[in-house]
């Protein structure tokens, strides 16, 4: 499966390179290698062999048919076109490492909000810069780690799900951009037209995010059943951010199998900043000067699927079905995914 890294904050910018590139196991080097602590231990699976088996199949090695970062700025509110940050992307289908323009662009840029997405294919969709995650709709951007089951079945149903200017706004292939047109597709059908320029409540989000999975659901039974195929779930591990709030989710729709990992911190943040003592890329932070103290810290929120820093106890395990949400308060609630299966 693929592998992603949000970040967001209400004062305290990240640097990509300490988030991205310079941790022991920052994302641009999960394309070879995981690092998955507690998964094992909420897997209910009696059978042990089944349970690794589920592991390995949701979290797959290697990740390595994309790569696509967006990060928020306010260069346009700053001209007067808009009003708050708008998000950059950034999307190359080669090994992060390798290229030399991702690693200027995170040597030099901070961000308050982050997307980072590395991809690995389906299969049934092309390897090319516009299927690379993160997708922009507007002032949104959104992600996903997993896969919408029967997708090429059910294809033509939801594009006629999806309005009109939603779709004019897709630009690939996958399942998981259909399945954000359509999200913004219920919310533009709430809150207007473009609905997807302007901030919306992260309530508004979850019941949008939630109708299209009810839709997407719907429409697998009934396409499938016509098909005389077996039904199978999907894993929908989402992120949507506007740049100053963050809605993400860990979902499976499969009453024993769990989705791909998860994990969310509010401390780890700290160590990924170089102005701050512990940075994974200084040795015991010999010689750094004028460290800030740890506690200066501003409030931040990361999610991701794997952690990045290898302190066991900065992270914390998403649970099944269940959605987080972060306000532009940097306060984080965490509720159920509201979906029938």
């Amino acid at each position: 499966m693929c592998r992603w890294f949000a970040y967001i904050s209400s004062t305290e910018e990240c640097l990509l390179e300490d988030v991205l590139i310079a941790p022991a196991h920052a994302l641009s080097k999960q394309v070879h290698d995981h690092y998955l602590p507690k998964l094992f231990h909420h897997e209910p699976d009696k059978d042990r062999e089944a349970t690794q088996a589920e592991i390995a199949l949701r979290n797959r090695v290697y990740n390595t048919d994309g790569l696509g970062v967006a990060w928020y700025g306010t260069v346009r509110e700053q001209y007067g076109e808009c009003e708050g940050p708008r998000p950059t992307l950034y999307k190359i289908v080669r090994q992060p490492l390798t290229d030399p323009n991702f690693l200027s662009i995170c040597a030099n840029t901070s961000t308050l909000a982050l997307f980072a997405h590395i991809r690995a294919a389906s299969g049934e969709t092309a390897i090319t810069e516009y299927n690379a995650h993160p997708f922009r709709f507007g002032r949104w951007v959104f992600m996903h780690n997993g896969v919408v089951a029967h997708f090429n079945l059910i294809k033509r149903q939801v594009c006629a799900e999806i309005s009109h200017e939603a779709f004019q706004l897709v630009s690939g292939t996958t399942d998981s951009e259909h399945l954000a047109a359509l999200i913004f597709t219920y919310l533009e059908a709430e809150k207007g037209p473009q609905a997807w320029e302007v901030s919306h409540s992260l309530d508004e989000i979850k019941a949008a995010l939630e109708n299209a999975i009810t839709k997407i659901i719907q429409l697998q039974k009934q396409t499938v059943s016509l098909a005389g195929v077996p039904l199978e779930a999907s894993s929908l591990n989402v992120a949507v951010t506007d740049g100053t709030q963050l809605l993400a989710i860990r979902f499976r729709n499969h009453p024993t199998e769990h989705p791909p990992s998860l994990y969310l911190s509010t401390k780890a943040g700290v160590k990924l900043n170089r102005k701050f003592p512990g940075h994974p890329d200084r040795d015991g932070d010999n010689g750094a000067q004028n460290l800030k103290a740890t506690q200066e810290h501003g409030a931040h929120v990361i999610v991701c699927s794997e952690p990045t820093t290898y302190k066991a106890s900065d992270w914390e395990l998403v649970g099944k079905n269940e959605c987080l949400m972060v306000g532009t308060d940097m306060v984080m609630r965490r509720e159920n995914v509201n979906v029938d299966f």
